[in-house]
């Protein structure tokens, strides 16, 4: 299933990506006769697999021309897309130099000799998340080093601690696209990476959560950044040096994960950052994350002084 969170008159309703049309999910269940749904993504993740399960079979029962038919489906084009998740109960987990190129560019570009024995985990506050077409807020006064860099997105989907790694991939609920832009002035400031990588606007997330049944294998999906439809990333998310099963042991040991809890597993070589001469975003421009088998996550960059 491909699920969003979208614009229905003002508040944020649950839906399903049907044959290019959305359909609300809560309300089509409601109109047949069986379980009830959550209208939102966080409450459908929590509710489990009984609930996943009913949603399945909505769109499976909607699949072809039902779907334009459903009184509770909108053309997609017609649809405004937010973040799948718009406000999470935790920051996102993000991971650092988790791709072996990037790794090697990034200590050339900040003339150091980083070699990181497990990985490296950040955050991005709440405040940072923008979902599909929303802008990347660019303000000189307080950058002019945005960055771009495309990361495969993972969604927790149970409650787990002391996650061993054979049995880690249980725990997804599902997968999605990252744009983890990063300030880079701000972040090379500060000893740690919080501030650079939280300010408002830079966590585009969506355009939806594509559900682990559809992606057997997270490790070879093509991953790529287009900025102002020039490739700047291209790799295979199989190139991670921490693949994901990795990924959550390591954050669980000591640390619960939950339900709807986000990690963005890190970006390939080709940021701009360590470009020669170096490349930044500019207000006008367009940054897409394209990734196999998920979608195209596109936002525009937008001065916030001119809104």
């Amino acid at each position: 299933m491909r699920l969003v969170t979208f614009d229905a008159d003002g508040s944020a309703r649950l839906g399903a990506v049907v044959d290019e049309t959305v359909l609300d999910l809560a309300r089509a269940a409601e109109a047949d006769s069986g379980p009830s749904l959550p209208r939102t993504m966080l409450d459908l993740i929590a509710a489990g697999p009984e609930a996943w399960s009913r949603a399945r079979q909505l769109v499976a029962e909607r699949a072809g021309s039902a779907a334009r038919a459903d009184s509770f489906a909108r053309p997609l084009a017609q649809v405004k897309l937010l973040a799948p998740i718009p406000r999470p109960s935790k920051n996102v987990f993000c991971l650092g130099v988790n791709y072996a190129a990037h790794l090697e560019e990034s200590n050339r570009a900040a003339n150091r000799e980083l070699e990181p024995t497990v990985p490296v985990f950040f955050t991005k506050a709440l405040t940072s998340i923008v979902g599909p077409d929303e802008s990347i807020q660019f303000d000189e006064t307080v950058s002019v080093k945005f960055d771009w860099e495309a990361e495969l997105g993972v969604v927790i989907g149970r409650a787990g601690k002391a996650i061993s790694r054979d049995r880690a991939l249980a725990y997804v609920f599902g997968y999605t696209c990252f744009n983890d832009v990063s300030a880079r002035d701000v972040q090379s400031a500060h000893i740690q990476w919080f501030l650079g990588k939280s300010l408002d606007g830079t966590c585009p997330f969506g355009p939806w959560i594509v559900t682990a049944d559809e992606i057997p294998d997270p490790h070879g999906l093509h991953i790529e950044c287009r900025v102002n439809g020039v490739t700047k990333q291209s790799a295979s998310t199989g190139q991670m040096v921490n693949d994901i099963p990795s990924i959550i042991s390591y954050l669980s040991k000591g640390l619960t994960l939950e339900p709807g809890d986000l990690i963005s597993t890190g970006t390939p070589s080709g940021v701009g950052n360590a470009r020669t001469p170096p490349e930044y975003l500019r207000p006008g421009d367009v940054v897409e994350v394209d990734i196999e088998g998920i979608g195209v996550l596109r936002n525009p960059v937008v001065d916030v002084r001119e809104r």
